[in-house]
Parts: C-alpha cells; structure tokens; sequence
C-alpha cells in the first residue's frame, strides 16, 4: 500500500528536526500553566475520582511539593475537590513518563529544533533509580528524592549543558550499543554523562550526582521522548494527514492524536502490559497501560525496534505478539537520515494500523493499581486498533 500524501507530507515535517536540550524551564514560564493545575501522562481523566492510584499519589507528592498543601492528606482532599485540576502533559507540550506528575514550577528540561527554532517541548528531569515518582507512591523518600533533583542535580546538569546537546546522535550511539531507546538506555544514558562531565567547567565535584548517574541506566530516557514528541508536534496540522502525533496512557485509558486532528485524543481502555513480575503478588495488581513514553513505540523505536536490543527482546521477547515484526514494519513510514546505518525505519500512522488491524507494540512498566508496590515488572502492551480507527472515522469526516 503506498503511503497516502498528507501522511508522507507529516512524516516528512517530522523528520527534518533537531531535537536539542539546552536548558531549563519551569511549566509556569514555559507553558503558562496554573500553579492549581497538575499534569499526567496520557489522555484526561473523566472526573477526579477517575484518576487511577498511582497518578493520584504522584499528584499529592506533587502538591507538597510545590506548596500547594501540607501533606498528602489534604493534598489528596484537593484534588479530589477539583480545587486541584489534573490535565494531560501532552496537551501542554510536556512528556512525562509512568505515574510521574508535573507541577507549575518544577524545573523541565526544555527541548528545542534547532534547525526552526520556534517550538518546544518539556520533560521532567528523570528520577533514575532512587525512590521515584514515576513509580506512582506516597512517600517521604519520593518527596525527599524530588526535592534533590530539583536542586543539587538541578545545578549539576545545568553546569553541564554549555551551548546545548543533540538527542538524536546519542540515541543512534545507544541503538548501536543495544539500545531499544525506551525499555534500556543505558549506552545512550552513558554518552549522555560523558558530554555533561565533558561540558563541566573542571568537571563534576558532586559525588551524589556521580553516583547517581553512574547507577541511574535510564536518565536518558526522558530527554528522548521529548525528543521524539517534538518530532511528532512538528507535523501536527497537515490537512488529511493520519500520521501519529500524541500516544500515552494513564492506567485507565490510553489514546492517540494525529496530526490532521491537533488536540483530539482517540481513547479505548487501557488493559495491563503482560509480562513477569518482579514482586510475589497476583496478576491482577496490574495497572493499565501508563505513560507517555509509549510516544516513543509510536515513533518506532522501543519495543517496536526489539530486534536491534537483545537484552531487552530476552527480557520481554516471550510477550511479544506473534506478528510484531511484520507490524513494525507495516506501521512505519521511513526512515530518519540519521539512522539509516541502522536499517531503522519510523513513524507510524493511523492509516497504518487500521489496514493492518492493530497497533503498535509497546513496552511498558507494570505498576501496581493500589498505588502500593510500585513497580512490579515490565512487559509488552499490544496496542489494539480502536483508536486509530476512530481517529479515521473522524478524519474522514
């Protein structure tokens, strides 16, 4: 099937990009966002008591964090008011992965085109490995953990940014490596550490942030899906064009926008990811799919690009539909001149998915659905075709 016109025409818009970081900004002077509104990963909730358990603790670790209450109790009684709103990151520029949450003036990594310059895109610094918000639970350690970050590492990366550093050379450099750019980073992450420690003034003195980043694999990871939805953003509003601009899920629902339709999510259920848990507990702890990384699955990397990260398609590979390397590439439009060394080919479209009757393949941390265990393991999220074909019902209107 050759691919429609609109779609080549968005794809095309998607990959003359240059996806830099180079500094940092606040949601609040970014985005202009209220400091009562909280943002998550994926479409809207319905209604407060909607918001699935591991997003709802992130949002009151959130709301101390930022002073808009006193502790997690009346920070919860907040939002369950509506006095405290949440809304979907993606619809203000902004990727956040898992049960992570986004306050009005928590310092965002700010990614920019570097090749025109005028749009943006925004992403929390990552956690790595230490008690994390992404994780979705209500605790001291994760505020603890927030408060550093956005202190101590804040002055450690910003000391170590100097004119700006390029995404996609090191996400090619972690593809080489064994990279999926999602599921593992951790080449990538450490091309990453070694431009900020080259960009240092006399290096880095901070020996948390040292061994922090030495123990953190994913701290890449929210650096890319920035990059990869300001790729996306930039080929939103081509008339017609079904190709996939937005994707992420919020335990309860996931969805999709396409560039010919900015701003609309095309939602369905979100089911849990199969795969093997970590922690001794029943398989109906699982939470529904969650997270704006699957931004990166819709772009074509992650578990769509498995075959390039052995470590990762060992770990997961067993939960793997038996047709996911034929959808991968019936989903993808092209290739990114970048990563034609890798035979890699990205994009995805709506089109796409309802000629080949599903998805893309996505994977995903497994959290806990009482927002109690954190993260019980990793797995594969088959993506069914209900919102693309919805998406087109609406496009062809």
């Amino acid at each position: 099937m050759s691919l429609h016109q609109a779609d080549q025409l968005a794809f095309d818009r998607a990959m003359v990009t240059q996806p830099v970081w180079n500094r940092f900004n606040t949601a609040a002077d970014a985005v202009n966002l209220p400091d009562n509104v909280l943002l998550h990963a994926g479409p809207a909730f319905a209604a407060p008591d909607q918001i699935t358990a591991p997003i709802l603790n992130s949002a009151c670790v959130a709301a101390v964090w930022e002073g808009l209450a006193r502790d997690f109790d009346q920070a919860e009684a907040m939002i369950l008011s509506g006095e405290i709103v949440l809304q979907p990151a993606q619809d203000h520029d902004v990727v956040t992965p898992l049960a992570a949450v986004v306050s009005a003036n928590m310092p965002l990594h700010t990614i920019y085109d570097a090749w025109r310059g005028q749009t943006r895109i925004f992403t929390p610094i990552n956690a790595g490995s230490r008690p994390a918000m992404r994780l979705g639970l209500r605790s001291e350690a994760v505020l603890e953990h927030i408060r550093w970050l956005n202190t101590r590492f804040l002055d450690v990366l910003q000391g170590g940014i100097a004119e700006g550093i390029a995404l996609v050379p090191l996400a090619v450099v972690g593809l080489v490596g064994g990279d999926d750019c999602h599921g593992r980073t951790p080449v990538a992450t450490q091309a990453l550490v070694e431009e900020l420690k080259d960009r240092t003034p006399n290096g880095i003195s901070d020996d948390n942030a040292l061994e922090f980043m030495a123990t953190s694999p994913s701290l890449f990871l929210n650096l890319w899906m920035a990059a990869t939805k300001i790729m996306m953003k930039l080929a939103e509003g081509v008339e017609g064009s079904s190709f996939v601009t937005a994707a992420g899920g919020n335990g309860r629902e996931v969805g999709i926008q396409i560039a010919g339709l900015p701003g609309k999510w095309f939602t369905t259920p979100a089911s849990p990811p199969r795969g093997n848990f970590d922690v001794d507990l029943p398989e109906d702890r699982a939470l529904g799919a969650i997270g704006d990384s699957a931004v990166v699955e819709a772009f074509g990397l992650g578990a769509m690009a498995i075959e390039h990260s052995p470590e990762q398609k060992k770990s997961v590979g067993a939960f793997l539909p038996d047709n996911a390397e034929a959808r991968a590439s019936g989903l993808s439009v092209g290739a990114h001149p970048y990563f034609r060394a890798l035979d890699i080919r990205l994009g995805s479209t709506a089109r796409g998915a309802v000629a080949q009757g599903s998805g893309p393949v996505i994977g995903l941390g497994i959290l806990d659905r009482l927002g109690e265990a954190g993260r019980l393991g990793g797995g594969i999220y088959d993506m069914p075709v209900t919102p693309f074909a919805a998406a087109m019902k609406a496009l062809d209107a």
